[in-house]
């Protein structure tokens, strides 16, 4: 989870991308997405959640208690909004998990389709994207195509990668007996970070992988790869929606 500067959670499913060909290049704002299909009902939770969507997917809903927001899951493949008020440190994801034995290589290839709308703020930090986690050894790791008011604040940039057509700053962050997917531990977190936010687009995750080996960052087994909404570090009420999501193994 992401800790602001200022103190410092299968099978796999399609869905049709925001179109056939590599639309919402950086720079695509909502107004320029293709609409994904509206949705309505699904189920909401609160507080800390985790569990199956149901083809494939699993959902998880983390805070650390400051402030209060919700997750609604559409159950129709990744799709789910996110809402929040005065977000300490909320993440809220939807996507494919793993048992944690095999490394990307292993896996085979994993990309992402979306198409998300927001509104008001998300507090003094927030990112859109993809997120997961590896073992052996342990890494936080972001993929963030979209945020809130400023661009993510850097941490030791390790260089600039293009995929999908879009220029992406990596970063890496040592956090130290930080929450984890093991408990608190200390670990570094691998950062792709846009130059140019967008709303919607094609997500060639493995892509970001190799692109991160080749700059000697080498992620362990995989535990999860998930669309992510994360805010936190201030006030303000907001919200995210998903009407196009899907991640994809290969």
């Amino acid at each position: 989870m992401f800790r602001s500067f200022f103190f410092c959670c299968l099978a796999a499913v399609t869905l049709a991308a925001c179109s056939s060909g590599p639309t919402g290049t950086p720079g695509a704002t909502g107004d320029d997405c293709p609409a994904g299909a509206a949705w309505t009902g699904g189920k909401t939770y609160t507080n800390y959640a985790q569990g199956n969507v149901g083809n494939g997917y699993s959902y998880s809903l983390w805070s650390n208690g400051v402030g209060s927001g919700s997750m609604t899951v559409a159950g129709v493949d990744a799709n789910f909004s996110a809402t929040w008020s005065s977000p300490g440190d909320l993440l809220a994801r939807v996507g494919l998990g793993f048992n944690s034995t095999k490394t990307p290589d292993q896996i085979g290839t994993l990309a992402a389709d979306f198409s998300e709308t927001k509104s008001g703020a998300g507090g003094g930090y927030s990112n859109i994207g993809i997120y997961g986690w590896s073992v052996n050894p342990l890494h936080e790791y972001y993929i963030v195509d979209d945020w809130f008011g400023l661009r993510f604040p850097s941490g030791t940039k390790a260089g600039t990668i293009t995929v999908d057509g879009g220029a992406y700053d990596v970063y890496t962050r040592t956090q130290t007996d930080q929450p984890s997917i093991m408990g608190n531990q200390t670990f570094v977190q691998f950062w792709s970070v846009a130059q140019t936010p967008r709303a919607c687009g094609h997500v060639s995750i493995s892509e970001h992988f190799s692109g991160w080996a080749n700059l000697g960052l080498q992620l362990g087994s995989l535990e999860e790869a998930r669309i992510l909404v994360e805010v936190g570090d201030g006030n303000g009420t907001g919200s995210a929606t998903f009407t196009t999501a899907s991640v994809t193994l290969n």
